[in-house]
């Protein structure tokens, strides 16, 4: 009986190891701990220096405290340990809980601070992009102070936040500056620590504490309670810290040249995988070949996977790895798809298809042959390589016949708007999902490899005020993207946005939807690609841009950040004088809207130009600033103009300022000391403020 017994159980066990799956064979080294508590702990981390490649550095050694239950896993950073939250091997990334800061009132006179940050300098780590600096506060200003890797250049960015009183904020609101505020951070950052520069105590009686804070972006919802208690977000919300993302990577060495010997530390040990440079900061990252998963830190820790299984387990994967009327067979890297009797393949290894006459196949094969060229072209085979390594799972892949079924074969019904660069058709999906589906023009082949780019870029982007990306077609040669729906769409051109700045390069009114509820939603990303035209690329690119094209385009051809500005500050004009970028004016004559602004800005006529039914003396105030700002937004040299970071500062300060025109409060003054100059920022002057500087030193006086 014991021996039936023992029999029973290694069959099992013997079950058990060969249905576990490749990232379930070994993430360590063999004889060292995986897990610390719930979490995971690959190689090239592992608990203690013998598991860990201290080799490659010291920081990927961890401790595992087992004073909590269950333990938790630790980094040894400056200044402190910081507990861990995951690790992952494929976009190297570390998530961590970090401190939050707070300046606290005891009394209307009395206060206390407590701050702190990250020392990553001699880690594998970078702060990542993905981060958002974060304020939580009434009538409070705070910065980040950090460093660039290998740099001694101190960057500086901070914001405001402002608040009446808890009736005056509302739960799950945006953080732009009523209640909390929050600012994206450069890359390339090893440190940071916060500082608080403002605090009014006329608040401390309803919001005791401000706090300060790194966090992953679209962690933090705004909530009202958060402002209420001594501590009272931290006891409520973080009281082991807020979620941070680290950027890790082998940050000794590069990737070896083609053809050149790897170096002897080098880390991508297993077969089946490839080395590529990181994304924030200096180093490289190992990832197992397309076709495998598993971890390339280890001898042997790529594993081939079964797309055959996976097409049984998730019927997504039927679509990811096609095998239509066949039989799935796995082999080394990939699969095949045998077809059964009577049948036979489509010309690809996607499928099969009844036998038919040589003509009709012939016919067939062909059609197959030329989709596929297109699919590769538009990369259509990167894309699913992300989509295999989890980096992409929200995009829907269509075929051209779900396309023409859903705008019934792109009827001029459906036709939701055009320009230069494509037409966009209302459509209806099989899941009755109404989408808009952008059709493009030829594309050389020049831009079609970053086609894909643009792809991943604007899958991983969900913002409550950017159109969505909801999948693609790239079996034909024109580029098809589908987006959600917007009902009251102005012009539905959208276009997809660039792997690298994301520049909108066609900013215009018509170009920001409203939803049902009147919510803003920007389209139109990245109208061109960040490389010289030529003059047929330009003037199809001008052809819907007239009145917003900044004057050095049309001399260079070539659009940058600062040809946003210029055009963001068109579509400013329109909104403050009622009046479109090209206008008719009196004598039956087309003006361009900012040649006729800067006249009459100069010739101290302003009001005349505005739409009169905002023009009052109580507004004049935010109006002449606001009528500055787009001036600095219009100079005619790109260097000369703000950054769209500093415009969106500015018109934060503005907002505020009309609040306090409203409330009559008096205004906020600011002198900002830069090392290189000097400049005196007022409120209520035209001097443009910039939060991002070089070693800054910042007096803020508050005028009662």
């Amino acid at each position: 009986m014991k021996e039936a017994l023992l029999i029973l159980l290694f069959i099992n066990f013997l079950v058990t190891m060969v249905s576990a799956t490749p990232s379930e064979l070994g993430i360590s080294l063999p004889g060292c701990p995986n897990k610390c508590g719930n979490v995971s702990i690959p190689y090239p981390f592992d608990i203690g220096a013998s598991c860990a490649a201290t080799n490659l550095n010291s920081y990927f050694a961890l401790t595992c405290n087992n004073s909590f239950q269950p333990p938790r896993p630790m980094f040894g950073v400056s200044p402190r340990d910081v507990e861990v939250i995951d690790i992952f091997l494929e976009h190297g990334e570390a998530h961590v809980y970090g401190d939050v800061s707070y300046s606290c009132f005891t009394s209307n006179s009395t206060s206390y601070n407590y701050t702190t940050g990250f020392r990553l300098d001699t880690t594998p780590f970078i702060i990542s992009t993905r981060n958002h600096f974060t304020v939580i506060g009434c009538n409070t200003l705070w910065l980040i102070g950090s460093t660039m890797d290998n740099s001694s250049d101190l960057h500086v960015a901070g914001c405001y936040s402002y608040c009446e009183g808890i009736n005056s904020t509302s739960n799950g609101a945006p953080c732009t500056g009523t209640g909390c505020c929050e600012t994206a951070i450069s890359s390339n950052l090893t440190d940071f620590i916060p500082i608080i520069t403002m605090n009014e105590s006329s608040v401390w009686n309803f919001n005791p504490c401000s706090y300060a804070m790194l966090v992953e972006a679209g962690w933090y919802s705004f909530r009202s309670q958060d402002l209420i208690g001594d501590h009272g977000f931290i006891n409520d919300r973080a009281p082991r810290g807020v979620p941070v993302v680290n950027d890790w990577a082998i940050r000794n060495s590069s990737c070896p040249k083609d053809g050149a010997k790897a170096p002897k530390d080098y880390a991508c040990v297993s077969s089946n995988s490839y080395c590529v440079n990181a994304s924030n900061g200096p180093g490289y990252l190992c990832k197992c070949s397309i076709g495998y998963e598993g971890n390339p830190y280890l001898l042997k820790g790529c594993h081939d996977i079964d797309e055959c299984e996976l097409r049984k387990q998730d019927v997504r994967y039927k679509k990811l790895y096609p095998c239509e009327n066949g039989r799935c067979r796995n082999t080394p890297g990939g699969y095949i798809c045998k077809c059964r009797i009577g049948t036979r393949s489509d010309g690809t290894n996607s499928g099969c298809r009844p036998v038919l006459s040589k003509a009709e196949q012939a016919v067939i094969v062909s059609i197959r042959k030329e989709k596929d060229e297109y699919f590769k072209q538009n990369g259509g085979l990167r894309l699913y390589d992300k989509m295999r390594s989890r980096q992409v799972d929200t995009v829907l892949i269509l075929s051209e016949n779900e396309i023409k079924k859903a705008t019934d074969n792109f009827s001029e019904d459906n036709v939701l708007g055009c320009d230069g660069h494509g037409m966009v058709y209302r459509g209806t999906l099989d899941d009755n999902k109404e989408v808009a589906i952008k059709k493009s023009k030829l594309k050389d082949d020049d831009s079609r490899e970053e086609f894909v780019n643009e792809i991943i870029i604007l899958s991983q982007i969900n913002h409550r005020n950017i159109v969505r990306l909801l999948g693609c077609c790239l079996e034909i040669d024109v580029t098809m993207l589908v987006y959600e729906y917007i009902s009251n769409e102005a012009l539905a051109y959208i276009h997809s946005a660039t792997s690298r700045t994301i520049l909108r390069g066609d900013v215009k009114s018509l170009n920001i939807l409203l939803d049902e509820e009147y919510n803003a939603k920007v389209s139109d990303f990245g109208a061109s690609a960040l490389k010289s035209m030529d003059k047929n690329d330009f003037i199809m690119l001008i052809q819907g841009t007239l009145g917003y094209i900044d004057p050095e385009s049309f001399v260079s051809h070539h659009l940058s950040d600062k040809s946003d500005v210029y055009s963001s500050g068109v579509v400013l004009l329109e909104l403050m004088t009622r009046k479109k970028a090209l206008y008719i004016d009196a004598s039956n004559e087309k003006r361009a809207l900012s040649h006729t602004f800067i006249q009459m800005f100069h010739q101290n006529e302003l009001r005349d130009i505005l739409d009169s039914e905002i023009v009052h003396d109580e507004t004049m105030i935010v109006l002449q600033k606001l009528a500055e700002l787009v001036m600095h937004c219009l100079s005619p040299k790109g260097d000369e103009r703000p950054t769209m970071k500093e415009v969106a500062e500015r018109l934060q300060m503005l907002r505020r300022l009309e609040m306090q025109q409203v409330t009559k409060t008096p205004p906020i003054q600011a002198h900002h000391y830069y090392e290189e100059q000097s400049v005196y920022v007022p409120s209520d002057e035209t001097e443009y403020q910039s939060m991002e500087t070089t070693k800054l030193e910042l007096e803020v006086d508050i005028v009662r």
